[in-house]
């Protein structure tokens, strides 16, 4: 049974009551307060108080101070006004117990709400941190996009710029094969002149034709070796094929999946998309996925991630057949947090890393690493538990992805701190 304290003293104001309750040992730990507008209750094993006020009170203002062995209550009123008692008195307990479980239905109530509120609260934060990241990538998408125009219409000046030079330098080189054939003609002009006053043998009018035909003829052909260039020397290449050859035992290959993986990476080499309208102002080496490949990886080891995501980007509207475009993509994404979209990047990698065989191992082995990275800084540690396993089956000696996922299990068990 516990011991109900009764020698507690109070005092009243018409708009506040103070209230002083001694606990021998209490402390703020072990004490437990229940407070409501007409009801007041402190358990402290074995001890127990219980008051019916007198009055309703503003249980959400009033205050409660626990230390040196006493609890002093100030409990602000409803209305204005002086009690006569603290706690009601000549009131069956019955009507005691309907008001303390009116009391303590309030509070349950009350608490409900709270829990409620404070639901809404977290949601309307989640949209809001959500609303701001999609407002954020749109502004990342369009400065890339204005990035790309601007890029674009600089290309297209010095392609313009280049065009007029050239056009610049042909005019130039007309005009000075007109002045030197110009030239020409003036000295033929002035050698038949000399051959005019100068004494002629017999037969002169022969000689004279036969030398001005002879000019015109060295004339000519000089023009011609000066305007035709030299033909091209015809020759051939010739190209042989190493046949490929697996090593491993018949019984143990994968012959039929180690054809169809190269069979799909020819397909993939072949698959280009050149009729894309924006793209014909580009350089021949621009329309190489393989060019675009070494430059997005350049650029990432620079740590320009963006400028690497638009070249991956453009390498994939030219073949979105090439696996380690995805998973290059990825780890771009991955080092920018758009960890959504370096899910789907590794996703698509892995889709087109099909069939598994050893010359694929290593990109499958990275995906469901950056895979697996991308789950676990969204939190979600089971999904990213399970690509770091089926990394390990790729790869069971890799020692950084046994302790990585070996921390992940320990923050699934919860013996471990998130980082």
């Amino acid at each position: 049974m516990p011991l109900q304290v009764s020698d507690y003293s109070w005092q009243q104001t018409k708009s506040a009551v103070f209230l002083s309750l001694p606990l021998k040992g209490v402390c703020v730990r072990d004490a437990d307060v229940f407070c409501t507008e007409n009801y007041l209750k402190v358990n402290f094993p074995p001890f127990l108080f219980e008051a019916f006020l007198y009055a309703p009170i503003d249980d959400a203002s009033s205050k409660a101070k626990i230390g040196n062995d006493t609890v002093i209550f100030t409990l602000y009123k409803k209305e204005a006004a002086m009690w006569e008692t603290l706690s009601l008195t000549g009131v069956d307990k019955e009507m005691l117990q309907k008001i303390r479980e009116k009391s303590i239905l309030q509070a349950q109530e009350r608490a409900k709400e709270a829990r409620e509120a404070k639901a809404a609260a977290r949601r309307e934060d989640q949209k809001y941190a959500l609303d701001a990241m999609m407002k954020i990538e749109e502004e990342e998408r369009k400065k890339i996009e204005d990035m790309k125009e601007s890029e674009r219409i600089k290309a297209t000046k010095e392609l313009e710029a280049w065009k007029e030079c050239q056009r610049k330098a042909e005019e130039q080189k007309r005009i000075q094969r007109e002045e030197k054939l110009h030239q020409k003609e003036k000295q033929m002009e002035e050698e038949r002149k000399n051959l005019k006053h100068k004494s002629l043998p017999r037969n002169s009018s022969r000689y004279l034709a036969t030398k001005g035909r002879n000019l015109e003829n060295i004339f000519s052909e000089k023009l011609k070796e000066d305007s035709i260039p030299a033909p091209r020397s015809v020759g051939s290449i010739k190209i042989n094929f190493t046949p490929r050859v697996f090593p491993t035992a018949l019984r143990e290959s994968q012959v039929a999946e180690e054809e169809e993986w190269l069979h799909k990476q020819a397909e993939a080499r072949r698959a280009m998309n050149t009729d894309i309208p924006e793209l014909c102002d580009l350089k021949e080496e621009e329309k190489n996925p393989e060019w675009l490949k070494d430059k997005g990886n350049k650029l990432f080891a620079t740590e320009n991630y963006l400028a690497a995501i638009n070249a991956y980007n453009l390498a994939i509207r030219l073949n979105n057949k090439i696996p380690l475009l995805y998973l290059n993509r990825a780890a771009c994404h991955l080092k920018l947090k758009n960890l959504h979209k370096a899910i789907e990047d590794s996703s698509k990698a892995l889709e087109l890393l099909t069939p598994p065989v050893t010359d694929n191992a290593n990109a499958r082995m990275k995906a469901h690493v950056r895979r697996g990275t991308a789950f676990c800084q969204l939190e979600l540690y089971v999904e990213g538990l399970q690509d770091y396993e089926a990394a390990l089956k790729i790869d069971p000696s890799n020692k950084i992805i046994q302790n990585d996922a070996e921390k992940i299990r320990n923050v699934i068990q919860g013996t471990e701190l998130k980082s």
